[in-house]
């Protein structure tokens, strides 16, 4: 997929935003919903806590495809994955990302038999970084409506993956 310092950068682009919109086929129409993060590094790997009973669960177990978007329009960073999500019950993977956040949502805590971890393989995506201030950002869109041929240039648009 990417390299060990691809993934550092998506981290690096994700960890402080923690909630992505998670993308789903609701019979067959998108359907998207905010999800947590819970883990503390990226290898290609997300991870999200969730109700069994959820629709996002079915739907996501009916059709494993899916797509996550996080953003942060204050400094420009947007990222879209997309890859196969599954759903784990396994006690230990239960406890390794365990907190206050999560415990506030299943009543009966780490053993509450609705509880599941959401795993997402990422398989591809994209990310966009501004490296200048919305004034620049205007500068450059004003920039390229005067002159002809000029593409603003907004920052770092990279895809990766498949």
């Amino acid at each position: 997929m990417s390299s060990p310092e691809h993934k550092q950068k998506i981290w690096d682009l994700i960890k402080e935003i923690k909630v992505g919109m998670l993308v789903t086929l609701d019979d067959g129409v998108p359907r998207a919903r905010p999800m947590h993060l819970v883990q503390d590094a990226y290898d290609g790997t997300l991870w999200f806590y969730t109700k069994r009973s959820a629709e996002k669960s079915f739907e996501a177990e009916e059709d494993r495809d899916v797509c996550i978007t996080f953003s942060e329009q204050k400094d420009g960073t947007y990222v879209s994955m997309s890859g196969k999500a599954r759903l784990r019950s396994d006690s230990e993977l239960i406890d390794k990302y365990w907190n206050p956040f999560v415990a506030a949502w299943f009543d009966g805590g780490r053993d509450d038999p609705d509880i599941a971890i959401m795993e997402i393989d990422i398989d591809f995506g994209e990310h966009w970084k501004s490296k200048e201030s919305k004034a620049f950002q205007l500068y450059e869109i004003a920039k390229s409506n005067v002159q002809k041929g000029h593409k603003p240039d907004m920052g770092e648009n990279e895809k990766f993956g498949q």
